[in-house]
């Protein structure tokens, strides 16, 4: 495909600009807490979100099981209805296997599919393109690519990323790369659609030609995260900036501080009386200290 001539804010942005990596409630017990995710769900397209990203690395997808992540999805598409896009995230290391939550996805009222590249075993680039072509044709949802080395020890590489383009149903990436420089290669010569993974990034990748971002932070700030945006695209770049980093201080506090963000997203909202619950063993909660220097940040954020 030759390079796209289309503007960046015209670019295709097939679940909205605003997405919000949810994390999965469970009640104190450990179960699944799907009137909890219902809430929470509610809550958050109430503030800004245009869609919400389930069981991806912040919704605890490691430790959940296969009937979890299809009830959970069954909730809460009941909750938002046609107000939100709801993708599910399926990535397993096992081919068959991410095919099969495929389908089960589909069928519990999935608009969209979330596929991190197969961990642990770190394949090559023609078994990662093989795989996510086999996940690509298991359903009829459209796919996005969860690029993430730093937690599968494998890439999609920029030129990987330029064939997998080709498949009608691959229209969107979770970019957690870390690379500009083929995020913007890809964005140049695709239509996919590409999403910043990483908080700190919202601004400086939709800037160049990102479709939004899909936002761990923004279970707790979803309205911060969407003004940045929403500013950007009214032509106000030093709003914009302004406002990007007033996220910053929360954003480090929570997906740089040694904990993961799951563990930093669910003490928080657990602080604030919203739907959380534990984390799922290996995972451990955050501390009173660590959870007193969270709330003390988002207290600060909101008082803006």
């Amino acid at each position: 495909m030759t390079p796209s001539a289309v503007s960046p804010r015209t670019r295709p942005a097939p679940f909205g600009r605003a997405l919000c990596a949810m994390v999965t409630p469970f009640t104190d017990e450990g179960l699944l807490d799907l009137d909890g995710a219902q809430l929470l769900a509610e809550r958050l397209v109430a503030e800004g979100c245009d869609g919400l990203v389930l069981s991806g690395t912040t919704g605890e997808s490691p430790t959940t099981t296969d009937a979890e992540k299809s009830a959970l999805v069954r909730a809460v598409a009941e909750a938002v209805g046609d107000r939100a896009a709801v993708v599910a995230g399926i990535g397993t290391a096992d081919t068959r296997h991410t095919a099969a939550l495929a389908l089960e996805a589909e069928k519990a009222g999935a608009d969209g599919l979330l596929v991190v590249t197969p961990y642990y075993s770190r394949p090559p680039q023609d078994a990662v393109e093989a795989h996510f072509l086999a996940i690509a044709d298991a359903s009829g949802l459209p796919l996005t690519l969860y690029d993430i080395p730093g937690r599968t020890g494998t890439r999609i590489e920029p030129e990987t990323m330029l064939r997998l383009a080709e498949h009608p149903r691959i229209v969107a990436v979770k970019d957690c790369a870390y690379d500009l420089l083929g995020t913007q290669k890809v964005i140049g010569q695709t239509d996919l659609a590409y999403y910043t993974g990483c908080d700190e990034y919202v601004l400086a990748q939709y800037a160049i030609g990102g479709a939004g971002y899909i936002s761990t932070v923004a279970n707790v700030t979803p309205r911060h995260f969407r003004s940045v945006i929403d500013a950007f695209d009214a032509g106000n770049t030093g709003e914009a900036a302004r406002l990007q980093q007033l996220t910053i201080p929360l954003t480090e506090l929570m997906m740089a501080s040694g904990l993961p963000g799951t563990v930093t997203a669910k003490a928080l909202l657990g602080a604030l009386g919203l739907p959380s619950g534990p984390v799922r063993a290996p995972l451990r909660p955050a501390g009173r200290e660590a959870t007193d220097g969270l709330l003390a940040a988002y207290e600060e954020l909101s008082a803006v």
